[in-house]
């Protein structure tokens, strides 16, 4: 099933359950995907949408870390239930050892060697691991492998 039509169908369940929160998240979750339609003029497929979501989790991360900082715990804890439910719509996260055997894999099979192929290999890991790890962690791992 499409995740816009599974998501459709959450946002109903949770209307019936009263789950205002959820609710309210997956709504902003289905506005945000509208917007990406509306603004590109496409049809977003279950991998842009899952871009979308992404973008959305790292928003929630930023915005947790600034009102931790800021000694706002309330707010923290609100953006940190909203991740919670945006998070259910990734797909399973690759772990470090994965996500470094990876990059390996593609820095091996572009022949890339040395920090000045890096824009070269991130092109090649984002299409290939979007949605899949956190990009800050790949390009850590993209680093090590280009310098070793």
């Amino acid at each position: 099933m499409p995740i816009k039509d599974q998501l459709a169908q959450d946002i109903k369940a949770a209307m019936l359950a009263k789950d205002h929160q959820r609710r309210d998240t997956l709504r902003l979750l289905q506005a945000a995907i509208k917007q990406r339609e509306v603004d590109e003029r496409i049809e977003l497929d279950d991998a842009a949408v899952v871009a979308v979501v992404d973008k959305l989790v790292k928003q929630r991360k930023d915005s947790i870390a600034a009102f931790e900082q800021g000694g706002r715990a309330d707010l923290a804890a609100q953006e940190a239930a909203e991740m919670a439910v945006l998070q259910t719509y990734l797909p399973q996260r690759l772990s470090a050892d994965e996500v470094a055997t990876e990059v390996r894999a593609i820095v091996a099979e572009l022949g890339a060697a040395g920090p000045g192929d890096m824009g070269r290999v991130m092109g090649v890991v984002k299409t290939r691991l979007a949605g899949k790890a956190d990009m800050g962690a790949v390009s850590a791992a993209v680093k090590a492998a280009l310098a070793g």
